[in-house]
């Protein structure tokens, strides 16, 4: 099924194109389209301090493996005519165009659906399709409350250091468009699903809404801990400077963590309750205990006892992990990641086409997909309307 599916991308930044790959990643053809005036995709330009690539950045290749550029001018006549005739004959649109600039440029779900009625349009914004207000990751961060509860205590709010609420948009519109599909097979009809950042990103708060909307508190900022349980999230240094973060979920597993320490599990810190009510002394307690362990004979213990932990990785440590090598894709001049993890489908290839550079693929999509003569094609490029 998926082999056959036809995606055209219009859509650029993280939370658009994470749909576009992960619908390359599952076998689909996906054809990206980009701004022929404006150097295409923006995030081509979003480098690192220090970073030396060419138009496919570092954050670009993040999201965009898997796919074909075709860069265009959909300003012009003839360059709709070209995303017209292309929508013809695909299955799915992935928009994420400013509330009114679909309609302006003559490629919002009206128009699409017009020229095929089986079309799927999925489209994302910021805080809705009717608030033409723009909404990138950082802004909704701050008005969906995240940027409220992240930080240490009585610090100032901080910013997560991914763009999850791209993140959350994009699996949001991967499950609607999916059960547009999979109605489309029942029904054969199209289908516009519409996903903005801002609900994306409230309906993921969880536990920290229902504190708010159950028990009446306001979440505050509690550096890594968690306003429910503890220690579940703090972070403690070992003997020999490594950190690792405890994760403790029950009473009996802080009981089995106290033996390892070689302690009594304290009155004052016997129930989760009072773990909650004591952090501050808890945290200390703990920080002592464990500032004597070196890592190893810690962890070991800990994976005995079946207790949850983490070890606090950077990037480096993280990819060297055993168990993330699955999801690496490779071609010769650079490495990336999947977005899709599951296996309960065919596996998919571990190499397949790399990022690709502005308008790699333009001659290609108009001579293959579209037929188009060498005539015809040298036309459009002496016109300025594709390269």
């Amino acid at each position: 099924m998926f082999h056959e599916l036809k995606v055209l991308e219009l859509a650029s930044v993280l939370a658009g194109p994470t749909v576009g790959q992960f619908f390359a990643e599952l076998g689909a053809e996906v054809i990206k389209v980009e701004n022929i005036h404006t150097g295409g995709d923006v995030t081509r330009t979003w480098k690192v301090d220090g970073e030396e690539t060419d138009d496919r950045s570092s954050y670009f290749c993040s999201v965009n493996w898997g796919k074909k550029s075709i860069a265009i001018d959909l300003n012009r006549k003839e360059g709709k005519e070209i995303i017209y005739r292309l929508v013809r004959n695909v299955d799915v649109v992935i928009a994420s165009y400013k509330p009114g600039d679909a309609e302006k440029l003559g490629v919002d779900y009206k128009m699409l659906a017009s020229l095929n009625p089986a079309l799927i349009y999925g489209q994302i914004s910021g805080f809705g399709s009717h608030n033409p207000r723009v909404g990138y990751d950082a802004v909704i961060q701050a008005e969906a409350g995240f940027m409220f509860l992240n930080g240490e205590q009585g610090g100032q709010s901080l910013k997560m250091p991914v763009a999850l609420m791209d993140i959350l948009a994009a699996h949001q519109l991967k499950e609607g468009l999916l059960l547009a599909l999979l109605r489309k097979v029942k029904t054969g009809k199209g289908d516009f699903v519409d996903v903005s950042l801002l609900q994306a990103a409230v309906a993921s708060l969880a536990n920290q809404a229902s504190n708010w909307l159950v028990a009446n508190v306001i979440p505050q900022k509690q550096g890594s801990a968690h306003p429910n349980i503890a220690p579940y999230g703090d972070i403690f240094r070992t003997c020999d400077g490594h950190e690792i973060l405890l994760a403790i979920g029950s009473d009996r597993q802080f009981q089995s963590l106290c033996k390892i320490l070689d302690s009594e599990n304290p009155e004052w810190a016997f129930t989760n309750i009072l773990r909650v009510k004591n952090r501050p002394a808890l945290n200390q307690w703990l920080s002592r205990k464990i500032e004597e362990v070196p890592l190893d004979h810690l962890i070991n213990r800990l994976k005995e006892a079946c207790i949850p932990y983490g070890i606090i990785k950077d990037m480096k440590a993280v990819f060297n992990t055993p168990e993330v090598q699955s999801l690496l894709l490779k071609s010769p001049d650079r490495i990336g990641v999947k977005t899709f993890v599951s296996t309960n489908l065919e596996e998919g290839k571990s190499h397949f086409l790399p990022p690709p550079h502005l308008g790699e693929h333009s001659l290609e999509i108009l001579s293959q997909s579209l037929a188009m003569t060498s005539t015809e094609i040298d036309s459009l490029v002496e016109m300025g309307i594709i390269r």
